[in-house]
């Protein structure tokens, strides 16, 4: 049988516009990064497996692509870079003084469903501010969002605002098993009305069932913080979520917020404030973060924390695909003058002027022809001579 040279399932070649945008995009959002004060951080590619189920991180197992290393340990590719980057600041950074402030450029390995188009290494980039809580911890990273994604030239997006402790307050009030939580919680956060609506009708008239059952709807504007505390009474983190909006909204970042309180993903991950940004034009969400204060802990080192990561192609997906440049001139030279052409065409747009290959003149002029260029510099010694081909 013939075969046939192909990608594995979930990856993809990339050429020239679409690395031309990944890379603009990259290089607006570590810019901004470091303007903030962040410092880049480069974690492996390849971790142990014991790192993400031991640590409590928000990656699910079946997420993971895994692998053996040559001592029969599990290892994983990257499958998110907080874990890793709280490895580091709470074991090799343990003597650094709190707060410590990162950024990465690095790709994700996910394990997606088989035979559904999800892409298995996925670009991020995103920051995480170790060491830090309260307020001021959170307006900052949340404002570092939105002027993340204004950085890499989004106009339409939105960021939405949830709180992890709102769900568990409301659940507590009902008697139910790990997994009926699991259940309940999942139904949410996919906003599955119907089946939340059947589910919960089984609990009768238990105290909270209301307020869990209007939790899915309660996404929009500032408002929604008003019914649900209708709902529920006034809550901590309801009034943690007012406060912060409150924050941003005079700093002039209000226009850029709303509110999900049905974010309920990783329960015993995420412990504060919760976000994800969506923008027109992507049919998934194009950053997610969060407060994670009991991760660091895990390694050794207490510490408060909060960040985000943005989906590279997925806000790629919703800005205008650039243009390349296009090869219009074609360089010629003597041997001697190798050195001269490379400076020529290094002076020029990149990307607007090539060398040609050819030893001849004759086979040059041809070689411009038949890939359309219709400008031919000729180097000679002291002489610079432009000519045009064209027909």
């Amino acid at each position: 049988m013939r075969y046939i040279p192909n990608t594995p399932e979930g990856t993809r070649d990339r050429l020239f516009a679409e690395c031309q945008q990944r890379r603009e995009i990259e290089t607006a959002l570590t810019g901004l990064f470091a303007r903030r004060g962040y410092s880049e951080i480069i974690t492996p590619e390849e971790e142990f497996y014991d790192l993400f189920t031991g640590s409590g991180s928000a990656m699910e197992q079946e997420e993971m692509v895994k692998l053996i290393d040559r001592s029969g340990k599990i290892c994983v590719l990257r499958p998110d870079c907080t874990t890793p980057i709280a490895r580091v600041a709470a074991t090799r950074l343990k003597d650094m003084p709190f707060p410590q402030r990162f950024f990465y450029d690095q790709t994700v390995y996910r394990s997606g469903q088989e035979h559904m188009g999800q892409l298995r290494e996925i670009p991020q980039c995103g920051i995480e501010l170790i060491g830090a809580k309260g307020e001021r911890a959170d307006l900052e990273v949340i404002a570092t969002a939105v002027d993340a994604l204004r950085a890499c030239g989004l106009e339409q997006f939105h960021i939405e605002l949830g709180h992890a402790d709102i769900f568990p307050a409301l659940a507590s009030q009902l008697s139910m098993t790990r997994e009926e939580l699991e259940r309940m919680r999942s139904l949410i956060e996919g906003k599955n009305y119907a089946a939340l609506n059947d589910f919960l009708g089984r609990f009768g008239e238990q105290p909270g069932c209301q307020a869990l059952q209007r939790l899915a709807y309660l996404f929009g504007g500032a408002e929604v913080l008003d019914e649900a505390e209708a709902l529920a009474g006034p809550l901590p983190a309801i009034s943690y979520l007012r406060r912060l909006y409150q924050l941003l909204d005079q700093s002039g970042y209000g226009r850029y917020i709303r509110f999900d309180l049905g974010l309920v993903h990783h329960l015993d991950y995420y412990t504060g404030p919760v976000f994800r940004g969506y923008a027109e034009g992507a049919g998934e969400a194009v950053l997610s973060g969060g407060r994670y204060d009991q991760l660091c802990g895990v390694f050794g080192r207490s510490a408060a924390a909060a960040g985000f990561a943005i989906h590279v192609d997925a806000v790629g997906r919703c800005l205008p695909e650039p243009v390349p440049a296009k090869v219009s001139s074609m360089v010629w030279h003597p041997d001697e003058l190798f050195t001269m052409a490379l400076r020529y065409v290094e002076s020029c747009t990149p990307g607007s002027c090539e060398l040609s290959t050819c030893a001849t003149l004759e086979d040059t002029i041809q070689l411009a022809n038949e890939r359309g260029i219709r400008k031919l510099v000729i180097l000679s010694p002291g002489k610079v001579e432009e000519v045009d081909i064209g027909e």
